[in-house]
């Protein structure tokens, strides 16, 4: 078979199994054979990459870097519709329907109102063509590249479809993915992204589609348009786009009045709350296309939709203590223990007391009736205090200065939220979630061991470090004589163990839980290091001139690197044949004509990216930096470089020059 024969066959079949995976959570083949299809795709591709399609499932994983959206104009206006929080008001927009129909017969669409960013989707002949935010209703952001990283998109229709189709939908973060971020940034003591549909707009505003990637953000379609009339009504538009592939939530209904609709919105008040994604209400259409052309436009909303809006979920309780929790970076945060309250469909027992800084503006004292709510959040949040009711023995909240954990003084980082505790090498909390992220999914993801395990193993003894897990084989007698572990068990763990030494560097590296050092961050310096020994003896500057590491992740990494029982650490993993290089060859070097050269690179470039540069120094003998100083060869300009840059380069007297002036440097042969 050749080559473009073998491409199409592996592009349809990966088609196939991503849309059976994500849309219909099926699994037809192993991952280990899902990665070895995409992986020779991926090779062919390379080989020729004149066969590549835009479409191809290597789009999925991202890596296509823009550095500056263009937009286009909507072919058809986004328009917003009209809110109302009152049946009343719906009763009203039933009633102008009606006037507006003259009498006629006519039904409705009831759709839950995602709380994501609204999206167009053209397709062309079946294939995804581009993909453009609202922006401000006529035109908007094109953002292609990022919406083809959305798993449960397809990026071919499937079946007979008109030639040209525009497909509005909701982006979205799921609940869980949110969750999940979250809790990795308030380990890594950032700021916390303020709800999924903020976390989902700004994962679409990245650069790099690989970055976006890896956010996991999912798509829900919900109205279909083409040229000319392919439909009768919405909801066959809908059955339509299902038919096609698209992602369409099952939880639309078409109701034949407006009682249907109301018993609609009941129903859902409390059942939304366990849907995989936010909604704050009910999104209300007239089914008939005929007819909603009849009732029109205002020059803001269609006349023929409305939304209803539930109100914010909120409660008030009593606060009966705080409990300060160590993370795996010694962040420790504040979690409110309430008096238990019914809050959106679950009783709440705890909630988020935001940090010290919170606790103060809201005057917080244990015995306080607090408001908690929802909202558009996922974990419940205090929001205010019920002054009128506070009790007279309500106790000021005084924020801990020891480490709960393991009594040493607490320190709080400039610029930082959290207070943290600075016993990296003996707090029990810290080396415990160590572990547990050391073995999560996205680390080491060793079978058998998961997070309850290696804690339960902390906790009597067994482990305290990453390296002490490659020691449990010779200490099998030992595992056996545990409770609630038969001999069965034991041996998949140690299996899985095993295993876990052909976990790539990059994902070893991610699970050593350094500061800051997240999965995109560990794969740039995994590839541009080659090992982890290459690293450690790196100087901050010099790892801040790694693509997406920057000063910050730096100065933790050398701050990690410095740190006796890091070297410990790597050693004893070196010696149990834990993958702390990248196998393989590394790349040759094209020419040496910037041999002793160090550049520093700022701004936004016209026909490279700063990453796509950097690599074409460094394969010609270059070498990147992250600051300038009077050794600095040259300081390479691009749009919007920082002034402070440009004034420290001019001080120095370091040649600036462009990107076509770096391009002539190099070799035209």
């Amino acid at each position: 078979m050749d080559a473009h024969a073998r491409l199409l066959e592996l592009t349809q079949r990966l088609h196939h199994l991503n849309t059976q995976y994500y849309l219909h959570d099926t699994s037809e083949v192993s991952d280990q054979e899902f990665d070895q299809l995409l992986a020779e795709l991926q090779s062919l591709e390379q080989q020729h990459p004149e066969l590549a399609q835009p479409n191809s499932p290597t789009q999925r994983v991202g890596g296509t870097v823009t550095r500056q959206f263009a937009q286009a104009a909507h072919r058809y206006p986004m328009l917003s519709l009209g809110n109302t929080y009152s049946e009343d008001d719906l009763r009203e927009f039933d009633e102008r329907v009606q006037r507006g129909l003259e009498g006629a017969p006519y039904a409705y669409v009831c759709e839950q109102k995602f709380d994501g960013v609204a999206m167009s989707l053209s397709y062309e002949n079946g294939a995804l063509h581009q993909g453009v935010t609202r922006g401000d209703g006529t035109r908007g952001d094109v953002v292609t590249a990022n919406v083809r990283t959305i798993r449960t998109l397809p990026l071919h229709l499937a079946g007979d479809c008109p030639a040209e189709v525009e497909v509005r939908g909701e982006v979205f973060m799921p609940n869980q993915v949110f969750d999940e971020l979250n809790a990795e940034r308030e380990q890594n003591g950032e700021s916390l992204l303020a709800n999924p549909r903020n976390a989902a707009s700004g994962a679409l505003k990245l650069q790099d589609s690989a970055q976006v990637a890896a956010r996991r953000l999912r798509f829900y379609a919900y109205s279909v348009l083409t040229p000319g009339r392919h439909f009768t009504s919405h909801s066959q538009a809908l059955e339509a786009a299902t038919a096609w592939g698209l992602p369409v939530s099952a939880t639309w209904r078409r109701c034949a009045n407006l009682d249907e609709v109301l018993a609609y919105i009941h129903e859902w008040a409390q059942k939304r709350f366990e849907l995989p994604v936010n909604t704050d209400g009910i999104v209300i259409k007239v089914d008939d296309l005929r007819q909603q052309d009849q009732l029109g436009l205002t020059a803001k909303s269609p006349r023929w939709a409305i939304a209803y809006k539930y109100p914010t979920a909120a409660a008030r309780t009593e606060l009966l203590r705080i409990e300060y929790n160590v993370g795996r970076t010694g962040a420790v945060v504040p979690v409110a223990h309430l008096r238990p309250v019914l809050l959106a469909g679950t009783v709440v027992k705890r909630a988020s007391a935001h940090n010290a800084n919170q606790i103060a503006a809201l005057d917080l004292r244990i015995g306080d009736f607090v408001f908690v709510e929802k909202g558009g959040e996922i974990i419940p949040k205090i929001t205010g205090v019920d002054l009128s009711a506070r009790p007279a023995g309500a106790v000021p909240i005084v924020y801990p200065s020891a480490c709960p954990a393991c009594s040493t003084p607490l320190v709080r980082p400039e610029g930082e939220a959290h207070f943290r505790c600075p016993n990296e090498r003996a707090c029990p909390p810290q080396l415990k979630a160590r572990l547990e992220h050391y073995v999560s999914r996205k680390a080491l993801n060793i079978d058998g061991l998961g997070a309850e395990t290696v804690g339960r193993f902390f906790d009597l003894g067994l482990v305290s470090t990453p390296a002490d897990i490659y020691d449990l084989p010779q200490r099998r007698a030992e595992l056996i004589t545990l409770e609630r572990l038969g001999e069965k068990s034991i041996d998949n763990l140690l299996a899985g163990i095993e295993q876990s030494k052909a976990v790539p560097f990059a994902r070893v590296l991610f699970g050593l839980g350094i500061r800051y050092v997240g999965e995109t961050v560990a794969q740039k310096l995994a590839l541009h290091y080659r090992g982890i020994e290459a690293i450690m003896a790196a100087s901050a500057a010099e790892l801040a001139a790694v693509p997406e590491v920057g000063g910050v992740i730096a100065d933790s990494l050398a701050h990690w690197a410095q740190q006796p029982e890091s070297l410990a650490l790597v050693q004893r993993l070196q010696a149990a044949d834990v993958q702390v290089t990248v196998s393989g060859e590394p790349p040759q070097a094209a020419s040496d004509r910037l041999a002793g050269l160090t550049f520093v690179l700022s701004g936004v470039f016209e026909n490279y990216s700063r990453e796509q540069l950097q690599e074409l120094i460094q394969q010609h003998g270059g070498k990147i930096t992250g600051s300038i100083s009077k050794k600095l060869s040259y300081l390479v300009a691009g749009d919007n470089m920082g002034p402070a840059k440009r004034e420290k380069a001019l001080g120095f007297k370091v040649p600036i020059i462009s990107e076509d002036e770096l391009l002539a440097l190099l070799p035209t042969d």
